[in-house]
């Protein structure tokens, strides 16, 4: 940004340049209705400047004799966008003409707004956090459904809430704290023992969860996992090899045949992602191969990173049971090794039945993986990339200040200490919200706004 006066008034095209059927000009600051007293016809003849409640006016400007006809509403209070005196212009969507009403305000007063200018005049003057900001330019910037609801769900306070929640939470814990310790000689209790651990811990479960979100949003960024998994010789890398049209996976009818994992860039029903073939889950005693041990930890690794698990039972064993893993994964359930039967594999066979013999229920379970792909896609964080890479540091930081306070607390080492981390906590959330900033922040975060937002 090159330009953080609040007293000048700024303009610039708000709609896009691309042309349309409706176009907007947008200005805000102190001489707003001024400037466009001097601009504007208004069609009854009064003056922007007398009127004190949001309005919408017919109106027209001269070019070269000609009257370009539209209607502005106008914020005249600290009820707009910026908490400034804001006006938009709505005419026809030609970008000319457009363009022409600009120069006419620019030239009576105003001057051309810079990059993302309106939104941090909403931020500086406290109508949003620096997280809803962010949340402007996700709106402005989604490719999807997905990350346009993420967006908004943030741009709506669906951040802002719970932190303002957390902060307020631990302002008054620091404030009873601080209480204590100036009447420390008076043997009087501003807060108890049990009320300092209880008010820190719900702090903590609720940062946390901020940050669990943080993670899962970045994992989003990266290609999916789909991990293939199942008892020792389960048909989980014939499984891997059909779906990957390759023979990758060694296949044996010896248990426990692959002790790494294999992995290959599979694409599904115009779903990408990364199918992973695991050791099969077994348990294995202290005194066995340390590789086996390996290969379990690699398997049990690869789990609790997955998207999406496709459990592996064999065709006439029954359901076994699954290995626990995160309530985000999704799970695609399918029985192996159906040739192996004369008759049809019974009902009770869980999920998708297949052979990779013959073919049976492939194309159905690549469809299904698919599916289960989106459908993990689609848990939204409501938190939009921006947010996430900027926050992510200042939240950790926040979440160990917080435990190390409760730890502080819980074993007596001085209220002091307890104090100093709660601070040291209000300033890592305080980054986050835009409470504590630097203008290099606000510079990297506002100057990839376009014009006119």
């Amino acid at each position: 940004m090159t330009a953080w006066d609040t007293d000048d008034t700024i303009a610039a095209i708000a709609s896009a340049h691309s042309g349309g059927l409706r176009g907007i000009v947008r200005i805000s600051g102190p001489e707003t209705a001024e400037i466009c007293d001097r601009v504007f016809d208004i069609a009854d003849g009064s003056l922007l400047a007398g009127i004190k409640k949001v309005t919408s006016i017919d109106c027209s400007l001269d070019i070269d004799g000609i009257p370009l006809r539209g209607h502005l509403l106008f914020w005249p209070t600290k009820r707009s966008y910026t908490r400034q005196p804001t006006i938009e212009f709505h005419t026809a969507g030609s970008l000319p003409l457009l363009e022409l009403t600009l120069e006419a305000l620019c030239e009576n007063g105003a001057r051309l707004a810079e990059p993302g200018e309106f939104t941090l005049r909403a931020f500086l003057s406290g109508r949003i956090d620096l997280t809803q900001a962010e949340a402007v330019l996700g709106v402005i910037d989604s490719s999807g459904q997905k990350q346009l609801n993420d967006a908004l769900r943030q741009l709506a306070g669906g951040l802002s809430r719970p932190l303002d929640a957390i902060r307020t939470s631990l302002i008054h814990i620091l404030a009873e704290l601080e209480a204590g310790l100036d009447f420390v000689e008076e043997d009087i209790e501003f807060i108890s023992q049990s009320d300092l651990l209880t008010g820190l811990e719900k702090a903590r479960e609720q940062l946390s969860s901020l940050v669990e979100q943080i993670n899962t949003r970045d994992a989003g960024n990266h290609v999916p996992r789909v991990v293939l998994a199942g008892l020792p010789n389960a048909g989980k890398s014939s499984l891997y090899n059909s779906l990957t049209a390759s023979g990758k996976a060694i296949v044996s009818n010896v248990a426990g045949t692959t002790r790494d994992y294999v992995t290959s860039r599979v694409s599904c029903d115009g779903v990408e992602f990364e199918l992973i073939d695991t050791a099969g889950l077994d348990e294995v005693s202290e005194q066995e191969n340390s590789i086996d041990h390996q290969a379990q930890a690699f398997s049990t690794e690869m789990l609790t990173t997955a998207n999406v698990l496709v459990y592996c039972h064999v065709a006439g064993c029954g359901k076994r049971e699954m290995p626990e893993v995160p309530p985000s994964v999704r799970i695609v359930e399918v029985t192996t090794k159906s040739d192996l039967f004369d008759e049809p594999v019974a009902p009770r066979s869980p999920g998708i039945i297949t052979s990779n013999v013959t073919g049976k229920g492939i194309e159905e379970l690549g469809l299904a993986i698919a599916d289960a792909v989106r459908d993990s896609r689609l848990s939204g964080t409501g938190i939009v990339a921006t947010t996430a890479v900027r926050a992510a540091d200042a939240l950790r930081e926040a979440l160990n200040s917080v435990e190390f306070a409760g730890q502080a607390a819980e074993s007596g080492a001085g209220l002091e200490l307890v104090a100093a981390e709660i601070r040291q906590s209000l300033d890592s959330l305080g980054r986050v919200v835009g409470t504590i900033y630097t203008d290099d922040i606000l510079d990297r975060i506002f100057s990839r706004f376009c014009i006119g937002k």
